[in-house]
């Protein structure tokens, strides 16, 4: 079982928890996620996630991982506007926040 934040995930069952409510995810969410989760704090290269998510190294589409990491933001809640559990580092790759962004509690004006 891995939890960051309030994000539990059963890698064996393939069962993903915000809070107290299941997530229903497409395979390819999931697996995006498992390879995010698993690894909290750290930036994930773009490449790395090609490599692990969809078995190659190169890329069918430059839109891939933003499309279905989209898609697992609004599944999980994550507003990508001020996201709080994965962010986007420009150039870099994705990381799973262990925190909320300080951003988070501040309020919305």
């Amino acid at each position: 079982m891995l939890t960051v934040q309030d994000v539990r995930v059963d890698v064996d069952a393939r069962r993903c928890w915000r809070g107290e409510a299941e997530v229903r995810l497409a395979r390819k969410e999931f697996d995006l996620l498992v390879a995010l989760i698993s690894r909290p704090g750290e930036v994930v290269s773009r490449a790395r996630l090609m490599e692990e998510v969809w078995q190659t190294t190169f890329w069918t589409s430059a839109k891939t991982i933003d499309v279905h990491l989209g898609w697992l933001r609004r599944k999980l809640g994550d507003d990508p506007r001020r996201p709080t559990l994965i962010t986007t580092l420009r150039g870099h790759g994705l990381r799973f926040e262990t925190v909320a962004p300080a951003y988070a509690a501040a309020p919305v004006s």
